[in-house]
């Protein structure tokens, strides 16, 4: 079972703070005395050492200048503002609407060679249709009550998803039989998007692997949807946020569930079967 996706972000979050206890300590200060040089509380600065509370960059340096130690505050602050990025709320990100946050990832998208996507409730995005991603995108807004934009946003989408048909690039995505079912806009748009998805999983670059509802026993249950960027970065959707997982030992434990999901799905016709069942299923 992989590791709790946001350990990555604490233990990051862990090491600035433990850093900045050591500067602290070796500065021979107290918790109240710090503060007092800071101009907070002293509960601010046990929260910082505990990391209940992210400081800021401002708070890093009073403390380092504080503590004798203003020369690691730029490295400090460095660590900091990458443990907070591995952690990313949703509403921070939406801040400037859906279609930024499509486009925010198109020259990511652009330098990644090996995509490898599992999903257990919806059809992959690299693979989804402009009707389905808008009316994905509809409920999205009005569940997180943002300004509605689906329609720019879904365009986004399906413009970046153009990769697939780049050279330099593979895709391997898995998704659960019961993610075919679940249907998202109108019965033409549903079924347009289980075509399309026909369509792409036959391209050269792509492998598409069902994993079937009658699966007699799994080797893995069904679990949240992830992305893993070539060998070194997985992105992990949250209902409340995206967790970036870059530590190695992580990364390998959603490699390793994503052979194993793998193992048990379905391919080629089988996997054609399976996705015209869900089409016919519509009527």
């Amino acid at each position: 079972m992989p590791i709790s996706p946001s350990s990555s972000a604490q233990a990051a979050r862990k090491l600035v703070a433990g850093r900045l206890r050591d500067i602290r300590k070796e500065a021979g200060l107290t918790v109240s005395e710090l503060a007092a040089r800071c101009g907070w509380h002293h509960s601010k600065t046990s929260r910082i050492e505990n990391a209940r509370t992210a400081p800021t960059a401002a708070d890093i340096r009073l403390w380092c200048e504080a503590g004798g130690a203003a020369v690691e505050a730029p490295g400090l602050i460095a660590q900091s503002l990458n443990a907070e990025s591995m952690y990313s709320e949703w509403r921070l990100q939406l801040r400037n609407g859906l279609k930024q946050l499509q486009d925010s990832w198109v020259q990511f998208f652009h330098e990644t060679q090996l995509f490898r996507v599992y999903s257990a409730t919806l059809v992959p995005g690299l693979v989804q249709t402009e009707g389905y991603v808008t009316a994905l995108f509809e409920r999205i807004a009005e569940f997180r009550e943002i300004p509605d934009e689906s329609e720019a946003a879904a365009r986004a989408r399906v413009e970046r998803s153009r990769v697939i048909h780049e050279p330099g690039h593979r895709f391997v995505l898995l998704v659960e039989e019961s993610a075919l079912h679940y249907r998202m806009g109108q019965e033409e748009a549903m079924a347009a998007q289980l075509g399309y998805l026909l369509t792409a999983g036959a391209l050269p670059s792509v492998s598409l692997g069902v994993i079937p509802m009658a699966t007699r026993e799994r080797a893995l249950w069904p679990m949240e949807t992830f992305h893993v960027y070539d060998d070194t970065f997985v992105s992990v959707e949250l209902l409340s946020a995206q967790v970036n997982v870059t530590q190695p030992n992580e990364v390998a434990l959603y490699l390793k569930a994503f052979e194993q999901l793998r193992t048990m799905a379905v391919y080629g016709p089988d996997a054609r079967a399976l996705v015209l069942k869900a089409i016919e299923a519509l009527g």
